[in-house]
């Protein structure tokens, strides 16, 4: 990994612009070369997507490998970069909706699903506002350790193990002024998801967002990150959810999946579609990565 990290000490002293046009080549080439993902991607979209003919989602799937490349190539300018290169990427647009919850003193949940340049808009939010997350240790031990160094870059971060389980997130939100960053939109199988709709999908989700705002009292305040094409980012936040949660947790995660959709329809090529979304099926249905 040394080799890697040394490429991108050095990639975090081009221009950002530079880094946008080696990401639109090296995207185009990893669509032709990184065939399974490639395959992942084509069924997602098929599957969200009917509609459209062959020739859009092929177009979308290879806009979203360059933007898959630009969030690849950022990493040097992620964990190198001054920090003040990192916050000028990124503009606020809306960014009183968490501030003035911040300021009552609320608990506040940031709903955060898996779009292309969620790292860059973080990179720069956690100077401005401390922040709880989730994170999964690495099976490399270089990469795990370069990987914590750069969450805990700005001293600003509280991390919880995934397999801390719920209770440690509970409790580092009661404990800690801070808001609870959650990215709850992949599969992470059946125990504790329920089936609801994503696209016109049956799809396996936690309801852990429900659950965590009923046991801490945190607002959910969504959050969305564009890639500009000029390669910098807006970060948008979203109103507080009003009457949420409700005594329903799937009627919570239904809506949840419906906001996300509806973001995923405004920058469709942003969307992390290369993820086995639609991998645990209701009982007895075929999977679709077959």
């Amino acid at each position: 990994m040394k080799i890697q990290f040394f490429l991108l000490r050095l990639l975090a002293r081009l221009p950002l612009n530079w880094l946008h046009d080696l990401a639109k080549i090296l995207g185009w080439l990893a669509y032709y070369a990184v065939a399974p993902r490639r395959r992942v991607g084509e069924i997602n979209l098929q599957k969200c997507f009917p509609n459209w003919t062959e020739a859009q989602r092929k177009q979308l799937l290879q806009k979203h490998f360059q933007h898959m490349a630009m969030l690849i190539l950022e990493y040097g300018k992620y964990w190198y970069a001054p920090a003040h290169e990192l916050k000028n990427m990124v503009s606020y647009q809306d960014k009183h909706f968490l501030d003035e919850a911040l300021a009552r003193g609320d608990k506040v949940i940031l709903l955060y699903p898996h779009f292309t340049a969620f790292e860059a808009a973080v990179y720069a939010l956690n100077q401005d506002t401390p922040l709880i997350s989730v994170y999964s240790h690495q099976k490399n031990k270089d990469l795990d350790e370069q990987i914590l160094r750069g969450r805990h870059r700005y001293n600003n971060v509280f991390l919880v193990g995934r397999t801390e389980g719920l209770r440690a997130i509970i409790k580092k939100i009661k404990s800690e002024n801070a808001p609870f960053l959650y990215l709850p939109d992949q599969d992470f199988g059946a125990k504790e998801s329920v089936f609801v709709d994503f696209f016109g999908i049956q799809t396996a989700t936690i309801t852990g967002l429900s659950r965590i705002a009923k046991m801490t009292g945190a607002k959910v305040i969504p959050l969305i990150p564009t890639r500009l094409p000029d390669g910098l980012v807006n970060l948008r936040f979203y109103p507080e959810w009003e009457h949420f949660p409700s005594d329903d947790p799937i009627a919570d995660t239904q809506r949840m999946n419906d906001f996300i959709a509806e973001r995923v329809r405004e920058q469709p090529e942003q969307y992390y579609w290369l993820h086995k979304r639609f991998k645990t099926r209701p009982d007895g249905e075929k999977s679709f990565y077959i």
